[in-house]
């Protein structure tokens, strides 16, 4: 295969969202398997839902992603710039071609008069749709109207006969008939492009030799052909990715739905994904397998995706979000990080807590905690108590089951009194220690040893017990030892 172009083209109108890394990971992988190139293209000319600091969103999460562009916004390229709002005299003059061969003409129609046709359309129980009132206009009417400052549009002029074939590389062929078809906006008042001319001229202008973008355009994917055919240009290989529904299988992903999944720790939106401690490989792994016809436990690098990627193994069929399966290849990657990987990765959610992390310890627990963790953030969960200075156990978790307070407070001291005595508190030199008391005292292991976990630790679920008392460290595993006697007797 020949090396392609592809475009990831986001508008800066919100979030990155799950479907937009989906679709830059796939042109992504095409480019890199190919030994093409890669393009990240702004597409702002809807300046009115333009959101402040989006575009840098999508730059910083592309990044995150690991999805790292040839060409862009911030580092330029050869067929710079990659932002439309930069590029308006390239779309005017691409306007005038069509105009000229007598495929789009100018629109003085007002907003108003507009909106009175589709309210009557709709009455009558048809398709909004334009009416054509400035189709025919004669071209000496249309020019004097310009020059005397009149606001207008410019539209492409459709065919109104026949069909139109479009081919789809997951869908083959898609017919329509023209007359279905509509003299959409190419330009509008403001004198911007919309995305129907925009994205054609730009994917024409920047050589993009496959277009992979979401279902959404399959509407406007006869329009887009016309409109590359009426210029006389070869077409791209088009590549409308597949549906993502609900968990439920029922329905689109909503609004609503995100809502509910940021209440189970999960989200749709890749900076919550890092701020939740998702990492990016589980993240690409996980979105890579919603709609590509591989096993759905395949466990992937980046590297090893670029490998077996193939846009033939891409499917149509819509995919459900299962966030199961993200918590699964997230877990899974955080397995098969280095200790020195893992620990730079956990670090910032411990520093975040108010902690200060010492590299040597984070590293040491690093074995201890690494098959516990679903999400980078859990560390905190499990890992928090060795580096504080002391812990504040719950006294109802202090009292062993089946035991009293009382009684409690004396198998705590009987503890301290046999890890004082010992010179190390190793887990090699304290477990079998303690273990050799709990038989011949006839308590369980379980209540000594749950404990001595609440105590040294200050939670009822943590790391190994002994392994980690051992990075505690001997002081200090006395000295949350003695408090807990304390607070076991004022009970």
């Amino acid at each position: 295969m020949k090396p392609a172009r592809t475009r990831f083209a986001p508008s800066p109108t919100g979030h990155l969202h799950l479907g937009g890394a989906r679709t830059a990971l796939y042109a992504y992988l095409l480019a890199k398997q190919t030994g093409g190139q890669f393009l990240l293209r702004i597409e702002d000319t809807d300046v009115k839902r333009t959101v402040a600091g989006a575009e840098q969103e999508i730059i910083d999460g592309l990044r995150w992603l690991g999805l790292d562009y040839d060409e862009g916004p911030d580092i330029g390229g050869k067929f710079a710039p990659y932002r439309q709002t930069e590029r308006r005299a390239i779309y005017q003059r691409h306007a005038k071609v069509l105009m000229d061969k007598g495929r789009a003409y100018p629109c003085f129609c007002t907003p108003e008069k507009l909106e009175k046709t589709r309210q009557e359309q709709t009455k009558r129980k048809e398709n909004p749709r334009y009416d054509g009132t400035c189709r025919n206009l004669a071209p000496d009417e249309a020019e004097k109207r310009i020059a005397n400052g009149e606001t207008h549009t410019v539209r492409f002029k459709m065919d109104q006969e026949g069909t139109t074939t479009a081919h789809d590389h997951l869908r083959g062929d898609i017919v329509t008939d023209n007359k279905q078809l509509n003299d959409q906006v190419l330009i509008k008042s403001d004198g911007l492009p919309t995305y129907h001319l925009a994205a054609m001229v730009d994917d024409h202008e920047m050589q993009i030799t496959h277009v992979i973008r979401g279902s959404e355009w399959l509407g406007s994917f006869p329009l887009h052909v016309n409109i590359i055919r009426a210029f006389g240009w070869d077409e791209p290989t088009w590549v409308h990715l597949s549906v993502f529904l609900k968990p439920s299988g029922k329905g689109k992903m909503s609004k609503r739905d995100s809502a509910e999944a940021n209440k189970d720790g999960h989200s749709v939106f890749i900076k919550d994904m890092e701020e939740l401690g998702f990492t990016p490989e589980g993240v690409i792994n996980w979105a890579a397998l919603m709609g590509w016809g591989v096993a759905e436990d395949d466990v992937m690098t980046l590297n090893q995706m670029i490998e077996r990627f193939s846009i033939d193994s891409l499917t149509p069929s819509p995919a459900a979000i299962n966030f199961q399966k993200l918590d699964h290849f997230n877990a899974t990657h955080i397995r098969l990080f280095s200790t020195e990987d893992l620990a730079a990765r956990l670090k910032p959610y411990f520093t975040r807590e108010g902690l200060t992390v010492n590299d040597g310890t984070l590293q040491k627990i690093i074995p201890l905690i690494r098959e516990r963790l679903t999400t980078l953030d859990d560390c905190v969960a499990f890992g928090a108590f060795f580096f504080k200075d002391a812990v504040s156990p719950a006294p109802e978790d202090l009292v062993a089951k089946g035991l009293d307070a009382k009684r409690s407070a004396e198998v705590a001291k009987k503890c301290l009194e046999i890890l004082s005595g010992l010179s190390s508190i190793d887990h090699a030199t304290a477990e079998p220690a303690l273990r050799s008391y709990v038989e011949e005292s006839g308590l369980s292991p379980n209540q000594v040893f749950g404990l001595l976990r609440v105590a040294t630790t200050g939670q009822k679920v943590s790391p190994p017990l002994f392994e980690s008392m051992e990075i505690v460290g001997r002081e200090k595993s006395l000295r949350r030892l003695e408090n807990a006697i304390e607070i076991l007797e004022k009970i």
